[in-house]
């Protein structure tokens, strides 16, 4: 005896070749018709923008890097490894790509729309009459009965007023801008990578300026009280040297606490738990990279959050036309081809062939302000939209030129303040030399440390501020950078985190004279 399961099998493969025909048809159909029917929204078009002709701070001297890997100037391999683990492990960019997976999923959704849809069904039953009498009434009529039935449906919802076309194009656009989204979160990582780096190791300037300060007001300090006890010096000159130390002291925790915090925060951004982090070049001997020449114009192709934002309006344009559409009918088309029979064995033959065809055709008449509304509300939402964008525009030209003034005003005042260090470096050696000589107090000569010390902790600060605003330049321009690192996601190694010499801080170094 033939098992139930064979019987379908046999009838689905059999059901399979005498609809192939008939499915063409309607695929056929289908595209036809997708590429024929009409949309009721608006044809998008990029909102005019006053676009200036050039930044107003951009330097005469520009290099053509904005499609380069512009990290790789500063010429640290610690901070190349850095930048490569970040784009690997951080769980920001995991999560950007995973939203886009899941909106490549949404598009694939809402095209499948635009085909039929076609599926299969099986069912079978079996009763029996309780009703005796009736059975003994008539004897020809089987008290028991049973139902098969086997077949394949398809329906089809005909796109004559593009609405489901319109709903594929907003989601095509939603998904393009989820991937803007994906490639701002890696600009925004590179550079904060980058600038957290580069405030690292202006720290670990600032420590080993801190340190170096604090051993010579310690020798200071040890020189003044054997002069004190042998009767070469007051105890008030003892004492204020005693109070310079003291004061320089207290500046070492403050930063030994702030390199900590910048390890962390640094650690996380690698995807890894809080802990020391590698050092390579110091501050002063990274180079800073040049500033990438491009037109305000090129930011519109540029920037992700640009690109987010047009995306965005497309999608909005394109929602105006799935909501006009609802003022039109909806007309579908369905049909089935299968077998129906009393007996299983005999489901198949083809006396028992079964198929129905039909349309259906559904049109508001009166919504009361539904349709309208959603009309209103996605024309509103456009015009939002297109506001949205020329804001975003607006503003990526003044971080642009923000970018750029800080970063010829910052390098200006760096240059200040190795003036202003070197000046009171020679102040101190003067103030020493009049001291020792006899012909001014230590006041002086402690007035002059006093004024030097903070000048080299700023000096330090302004090293690492220098680079960081060339960051912020790159940040704000955008670029083929971002493709160039894209491409080393997933293929770079983990950096060890643990610094050369196996030590949670940097080692103590020697302030260096700038």
């Amino acid at each position: 005896m033939t098992s139930p399961l064979s019987l379908l099998i046999r009838f689905l493969s059999s059901a399979l070749n005498q609809v192939r025909i008939y499915c063409g048809m309607l695929v056929v159909s289908a595209s036809l018709i997708v590429t024929s029917g009409c949309t009721l929204g608006p044809s998008y078009e990029r909102p005019d923008m006053e676009i200036p002709e050039a930044f107003l701070y951009e330097p005469a001297v520009v290099g053509d890097t904005a499609n380069t890997e512009w990290w790789t100037q500063f010429g640290d391999p610690v901070l190349d490894e850095l930048i490569a683990t970040a784009l690997t492990n951080n769980y920001d960019v995991k999560i950007a790509a995973a939203n886009v997976e899941q909106a490549l999923s949404i598009v694939t959704q809402a095209r499948s729309e635009l085909y039929p849809q076609i599926g299969y069904g099986a069912s079978g039953e079996k009763s029996r009459r309780g009703d005796a009498a009736l059975s003994e009434a008539f004897p020809g009529i089987p008290n028991e009965q049973e139902t098969y039935q086997a077949f394949l449906s398809a329906s089809w919802e005909l796109d004559l007023w593009g609405r489901v076309r319109s709903l594929s194009e907003a989601a095509q656009a939603n998904m393009l801008a989820t991937e803007e989204v994906r490639r701002g979160v890696i600009l925004t990582l590179v550079s904060t990578v980058a600038n957290s780096y580069i405030i690292l190791r202006g720290l670990d300037e600032q420590l080993a300026v801190s340190q170096s300060t604090l051993s010579a007001y310690e020798q200071s300090m040890k020189l003044y009280k054997l002069q004190f006890e042998y009767g070469y010096t007051s105890q008030m000159t003892v004492a204020q040297s005693e109070s310079q130390y003291e004061t320089a002291a207290t500046q070492i925790p403050q930063i030994e606490s702030q390199i900590v915090q910048q390890e962390n925060g640094l650690s996380v951004l690698l995807g890894q738990n809080p802990g020391p982090i590698p050092r390579g070049k110091s501050i002063s001997e990274l180079v800073n990279p040049e500033v990438p020449a491009g037109l305000p114009s090129s930011l519109l192709e540029r920037r992700p959050d640009l690109l987010q934002a047009e995306q965005g309006l497309i999608a909005a344009n394109a929602q105006i036309g799935a909501a006009k559409a609802l003022y039109f009918p909806t007309i579908s088309l369905t049909g089935a081809l299968g077998n129906s029979s009393t007996n299983l064995s005999n489901l198949f033959k083809g006396s028992n062939r079964a198929w129905n065809y039909g349309g259906q055709i559904a049109g508001p008449i009166f919504s009361f302000g539904a349709v309208s509304g959603q009309v209103a509300q996605s024309e509103a939402a456009q015009r939002a939209a297109v506001a949205g964008y020329q804001l975003a525009v607006q503003s990526a030209f003044a971080d642009v030129d923000n970018a750029l003034v800080a970063n010829l005003k910052v390098g200006e005042q760096l240059e200040a303040q190795k003036r202003l260090v070197a000046a009171l470096e020679e102040y101190e050696q003067l103030a020493k030399l009049q001291y020792d000589s006899g012909y001014t107090p230590y006041s002086t000569v402690l007035q002059a440390q006093q004024t030097l010390f903070p000048a080299q902790l700023v000096l330090a600060e302004l090293r690492a501020a220098v680079l960081a605003s060339s960051t912020n330049v790159y940040k704000a321009m955008g670029g083929g950078w971002i493709d160039q690192a894209d491409a080393l996601i997933g293929s770079s190694p983990t950096v060890s985190t643990t610094p050369p010499g196996n030590t949670a801080t940097p080692p103590a170094g020697t302030a260096t004279t700038p």
